[in-house]
């Protein structure tokens, strides 16, 4: 019987034959670093001559799905992430015989944003715990019954917030950018209560199925992966709000505002010195098998990881993605250029 090694290798030589008949670089993957690969894209197509890059909006975790199915043509060579590797995506990748360079590209915080045309919300991220978990402790009340969630208004949860209707307008589960604000801003919120924080230690399972549940009564409304549509119905509706990456803030500030989270604002400077407790870092990820055989893979990853694309004051910056700290640059820089695979979670 032939090894795994050899059955692999067969597989693999089989399908980057097949690669010679495509020109174009594909990635799929996260909406939140679309806007960032579309620019860098654009420059590469310029300043290299070759064809522009196809950019695929997926989603985080329908990337990944994509990107680990396995290697070819009908294959994609890159996946954008707004969150890292699951460990489970990233054995999938293995058992289909894909070596893989991790390239985090900056930092991204996720806003809370509504229409200019209504007031500022500021909230805690206890509050939005409260607002948008599917169970929440009576009463709204650490050591309370764990009941499904009460609140209708943002008044039922703090008499200062809004008197009117929860609803918030996010990304699905599919989303990077989902699974951060579920991590970041509702486990957030939910280990304020020092009995639902208590729960980590005796069932992990449990406390996850508590503190990242959200409620599915129509108070967190599932948007879709388009965040600009996300946009234009903050714009259409005073009373909504969206969740989305801080870039989409960026790009429509004369239009939407972004909520202060435990006193703090989504901002460049609040991101960058992590005040702002909503933000979590970019990546993209590339197939080994892939590089020198379908063209202008190396190129792209050049212009992704230099000065000029992802440090301070390069045209990302002015998307509204964060730089990473130097030695983080000069660390990734190095992974991507030199194709250095990924050996462990």
């Amino acid at each position: 019987m032939l090894s795994k090694f050899y059955i692999l290798f067969f597989i693999n030589f089989i399908f980057i034959f097949n690669l010679i008949s495509r020109d174009q670089i594909n990635v799929v993957g996260s909406s939140t670093v679309y806007p960032f690969s579309t620019v860098v894209a654009e420059n590469f197509g310029n300043k290299t001559g070759a064809k522009v890059p196809k950019i695929e909006s997926t989603g985080s975790g329908g990337g990944m799905k994509l990107f680990c199915k396995g290697l070819g043509v009908s294959h994609p060579d890159i996946t954008n992430s707004s969150r890292r590797i699951k460990k489970k995506e990233f054995i999938k990748c293995q058992d289909n015989g894909i070596d893989l360079v991790e390239v985090k590209v900056g930092y991204d915080g996720i806003v809370i944003a509504n229409t200019k045309k209504a007031s500022q919300l500021n909230i805690s991220k206890r509050q939005i715990f409260l607002a948008l978990a599917k169970q929440v402790p009576e009463g709204n009340k650490d050591g309370g019954k764990l009941i499904e969630n009460p609140n209708v208004k943002w008044s039922d949860i703090d008499p200062n917030l809004p008197n009117i209707k929860i609803e918030v307008l996010g990304p699905p589960p599919t989303s990077g950018t989902r699974d951060a604000f579920n991590e970041l801003a509702i486990e957030g919120g939910c280990k304020t209560f020092p009995t639902l924080k208590a729960i980590k230690k005796q069932n992990k399972n449990k406390y996850k199925a508590i503190c990242r549940a959200v409620r599915e009564d129509g108070a967190f409304i599932e948007a879709g992966e388009n965040d600009n549509l996300i946009v234009q119905k903050l714009i259409e509706n005073k009373n909504a709000f969206g969740v989305f990456g801080f870039s989409f803030l960026i790009e429509n500030e004369d239009k939407i505002q972004g909520s202060t989270v435990d006193g703090k604002a989504p901002t460049m400077d609040t991101i960058a010195d992590k005040s702002y407790g909503v933000s979590r870092p970019l990546y993209f990820y590339v197939k080994v098998a892939h590089v020198d055989v379908i063209p202008g893979i190396r190129e792209f990853i050049k212009e992704f990881t230099s000065e000029d694309t992802w440090g301070p004051d390069g045209y990302l910056e002015e998307r509204g993605m964060i730089p990473m700290p130097e030695s983080e640059r000069e660390l990734f820089k190095k992974n991507a250029q030199e194709i250095i695979p990924l050996q462990k979670l």
